[in-house]
């Protein structure tokens, strides 16, 4: 068997695609299942995707992805199954999708993560970008799929509008080879974090007035790790750049993860994945309560959830001030992940997928 996965960004780089399926490739390779990755965007591009200008290199870099897109073509005959992330192409119509499905008749995966079929007008969308995106294609894409693999069932409810074959693959963690470690606590300031991308830090505004509240009769530091420095202002706030070679040595300085989200359809597509990776290095959530959130974090066992500032200010003081109970949420954070949100517990679900059915 051997499986071609077609997605926006190069491996390594983008967190959906290495917590959606890149950490499967070594039990790919273990059960002797070959693979290519086929990236639009290649690394050249992807260096200056998300800064102002350099709109000769992000041309040039359209073009290469458009060529590769086309060469996709004239190689999919060595491929038993066609896994698509998201989408073949970053905008227009899904001719490539319906290429391979209709014409090629190859056995189609189609994964997405998110509720790309809405508008997500955020900051840090690209206006142009915006206006060529092609909203309708997921629900074609998911017509025209062998089956789709979702992240959660929000999602898994649109999906089944169009197809019949619909799998709920949530968004996992590596706790044996990654998030192996276990923070200890120990810090001798309290630490307050979040984790994200420039597409998801303008949630943190909301939590700004409760932070300031916080900083008069408490001290402890605020770590926000990113791409982009955040543009408020805190007496707490200390910004570390996102890498990935220390993402988690950068994330076990945290006692508590925070992941707000604002009360729209779009954020009841999200799921989960920085309260996921608080969790698997026995950090306790504490999370909006909307869409997946409250299925991951169960309130007062292994985070807390909360639905509106003063819930969010609660929380964050308890957590504070009550060094048992944080340790008591801590403990109970991994064994969920491990127990259901793990590489090892979704491993057989993830191959299924891949697999064409056997003809009756």
């Amino acid at each position: 068997m051997k499986v071609l996965f077609i997605a926006p960004y190069p491996p390594g780089e983008a967190p959906s695609q290495r917590f959606r399926f890149e950490q499967y490739f070594t039990e790919l390779r273990i059960r002797g299942i070959g693979f290519h990755v086929s990236p639009f965007f290649d690394r050249a591009v992807w260096k200056i995707l998300y800064r102002p200008g350099h709109l000769t290199g992000k041309v040039s870099g359209l073009i290469r992805g458009m060529a590769r897109r086309v060469g996709v073509l004239f190689t999919l005959w060595k491929y038993d199954t066609v896994f698509i992330h998201r989408e073949a192409l970053p905008f227009g119509p899904p001719f490539l999708e319906w290429m391979i499905a209709r014409v090629f008749r190859k056995f189609m995966v189609y994964d997405f993560d998110d509720a790309i079929w809405i508008p997500n007008a955020s900051e840090s969308n690209n206006r142009l970008t915006m206006l060529l995106k092609c909203f309708g294609n997921p629900a074609r894409i998911s017509r025209w799929a062998s089956c789709v693999s979702v992240g959660n069932g929000f999602l898994a409810g649109f999906a089944s509008r169009y197809n019949d074959r619909v799998f709920i693959n949530p968004t996992t963690i590596d706790t044996d080879e990654h998030h192996n470690s276990i923070a200890k606590h120990s810090n001798k300031t309290f630490v307050i974090g979040w984790t994200g991308s420039h597409s998801t830090i303008q949630y943190l505004d909301e939590l700004v007035p409760v932070l300031r509240e916080l900083e008069k009769d408490h001290v402890f530091e605020f770590h926000v790790i990113c791409d982009v420095a955040p543009k408020f202002q805190l007496d707490s706030l200390k910004f570390i750049r996102w890498t990935k070679q220390a993402e988690i040595e950068d994330l076990l300085h945290f006692n508590v993860g925070l992941m707000p989200l604002p009360d729209d359809v779009w954020s009841k597509g999200k799921c989960g994945f920085k309260a996921l990776q608080y969790m698997a290095l026995g950090i306790p959530a504490v999370v909006s309560a909307i869409g997946v959130n409250s299925e991951i974090v169960q309130d007062g066992f292994n985070g807390l959830i909360c639905r509106n500032p003063q819930q969010w200010k609660d929380a964050l003081k308890k957590l504070i001030t009550d060094q048992s109970f944080l340790i008591k949420l801590g403990a109970n954070t991994r064994q969920t992940i491990v127990d259901r949100y793990s590489l090892r517990s979704n491993r057989e679900n993830f191959i299924r997928i891949l697999t064409k059915p056997q003809q009756k």
